[in-house]
């Protein structure tokens, strides 16, 4: 397994730990922090695997940070349908 799959595996494994913890604000600081740092790691899985597992470990990190997402989605459509 290389290192950018590692670091990829342990971003996974802290954001399931967090998950499990409790927290006052939902989760939504770490969320921000896992987004920060989960870009650089996306990014570096591509360059040494290519798109496709890139796209693959983009999706296992958005199910995860799924409502980070769906905010996401809905402030675009607001933006583009809303005006």
């Amino acid at each position: 397994m290389t290192l950018s799959l590692i670091f990829a595996c342990l971003w996974a494994l802290a954001a399931n730990v967090i998950a499990m913890t409790p927290s006052r604000d939902h989760h939504w600081r770490v969320a921000y922090v896992l987004i920060a740092v989960g870009i650089p790691i996306l990014g570096y899985v591509t360059m040494q695997h290519g798109p496709w597992i890139g796209l693959m470990v983009m999706v296992a990190g958005a199910s995860m940070l799924r409502w980070p997402v769906i905010y996401l989605g809905r402030w675009l459509r607001s933006r583009t349908l809303g005006k």
